[in-house]
């Protein structure tokens, strides 16, 4: 199970720019209960380039539901209307197993969704490579870190659809302008920081890694930063188990993440609450002014208690996690990917126009989402968070990596790499002996 899935329904919300032609009799939006559509999304001149069928049915399989989905649909609602496609649109919370069960029943669906590229290769033999007006829309619209994840063995399969941006810390804008706090731009800066707070009478950190079946994922999200800000080459070696788990590398990450996560005197509540604390309310003691900062993605602005200000100058923002290499600007991803199981023109239409400036536009219009795509404009984002967070992953001075437990084995990274983690934060193992665990789940 997808981290990425599992908190899809939260994801950030990004930009937007107009898009531009004059009206040509577009069909009227009678369905607003899936996001607001924007007026320019509704000009049929801006689905010409992508053909015309007669109610050829495209099928989509992907892990999100709920409102989220509303507001895709509402998305591409118009290339519907306009090009006579007919997306039908499938949300499951078992997105692996039903995957599983649909490919090899020759049943796929005509697109799916891919949260983790991992899983996406493992249907290698079963998918349609992009094809070279998708492969062009792809290059055009992102930087080379994303297209890598989409590519198998060389050949782009899949666009990019969404993009998280993870690497984020919240904090409370009120208290650090009440004591003329800087935000820390380097590790050291922020460890100086949380002793001068824990010594001003304030602990430091929140930390929560419960989430039900996949509690500890919010921990593995630590250690992936902080390698990923060590070394990106590292990063790359030990996702891909080029380098053992149990790398010095690795477990020195484990201790790193320690001097905050398993220090008594920085920690909400004490370091025993963290495996049972829920992550999506380990934050809100920030409000209260308990705890002063808390590691998680850009997603979380919409988890705050309904009122709160999420705003640079708000009761609540974000920062970018700390580098630790001088000149480094590196943020840890999450993401959806656009595959096919069909050649059909109509699929093939569907995936140009979801890899397109034209869809990338009209979603980030129709609810909280974000994107990497280079063709939007951060400011036109709906919240503050947003436009931080679209500033960052569409900037392409930014090295980007993929989360490191959705690329690795399942077996580890959403098993054992979990329990391992919070075996560790309970004090139950060390990070040697954590580190030497997973290394020896790791299928051979």
């Amino acid at each position: 199970m997808s981290k990425t899935r599992r908190i899809s329904y939260l994801t950030a919300a990004v930009s937007a720019i107009a898009l531009a032609a004059a009206a040509c009799g577009a069909p009227e939006d009678e369905d607003n209960s899936r996001g607001e559509v924007p007026e320019e999304a509704k000009d049929c001149a801006n689905y010409e380039q992508f053909g015309s069928f007669d109610g050829e049915t495209v099928t989509i399989l992907g892990s999100i539901r709920d409102q989220e989905a509303d507001e895709m649909m509402a998305a591409w609602k118009f290339f519907e209307d306009c090009t006579g496609v007919d997306i039908a649109y499938e949300g499951t919370g078992e997105f692996e197993a039903d995957m599983k069960v649909r490919v090899d029943g020759g049943n796929a669906p005509d697109i799916a969704l891919f949260p983790q590229p991992g899983l996406m290769s493992s249907f290698k033999d079963d998918l349609v490579p992009a094809s070279e007006d998708v492969t062009a829309l792809a290059t055009e619209g992102w930087s080379e870190d994303w297209l890598n994840y989409g590519t198998i063995d060389g050949t782009l399969y899949a666009a990019p659809n969404s993009s998280n941006a993870k690497s984020f810390i919240w904090y409370s804008p009120t208290f650090f302008s009440e004591n003329n706090y800087e935000v820390p731009t380097t590790w050291d800066d922020l460890i100086a920081l949380s002793d001068t707070i824990a010594e001003s009478g304030t602990t430091p950190w929140c930390a929560g890694f419960e989430s039900g079946g996949a509690t500890g994922w919010p921990g593995t999200d630590w250690i992936e930063d902080i390698v990923l800000r060590e070394s990106t080459d590292t990063y790359d070696q030990w996702v891909a188990h080029e380098i053992p788990f149990n790398s010095p590398e690795i477990v020195s990450a484990f201790d790193k993440a320690g001097s905050v996560l398993l220090n008594e005197d920085y920690v909400f509540n004490g370091t025993d609450t963290i495996s049972a604390t829920a992550f999506q309310e380990a934050g809100w003691p920030i409000l209260d002014g308990d705890c002063a900062f808390y590691r998680m993605a850009s997603f979380y602005g919409a988890m705050w208690p309904e009122g709160t200000n999420v705003a640079e100058d708000g009761d609540v923002f974000a920062f970018q996690f700390p580098e630790t290499n001088e000149g480094d600007n590196t943020m840890l991803v999450g993401g959806e990917f656009v595959a096919a199981f069909s050649d059909t023109d109509a699929t093939e239409a569907t995936r140009q126009y979801l890899a397109s400036e034209v869809y990338h536009n009209a979603r980030l219009q129709t609810g909280p989402w974000s994107t990497a795509h280079q063709g939007v404009d951060p400011n036109n984002a709906t919240t503050p968070i947003n436009v931080l967070a679209t500033e960052i992953l569409t900037n392409p001075d930014v090295t980007v990596r993929f989360d490191g437990s959705d690329l690795m084995p399942g077996e580890v990274g959403a098993s054992s790499f979990w329990t391992g983690i919070v075996q560790w934060v309970d004090g139950d193992k060390d990070s040697q002996q954590v580190a030497d665990d997973i290394e020896a789940s790791w299928p051979q």
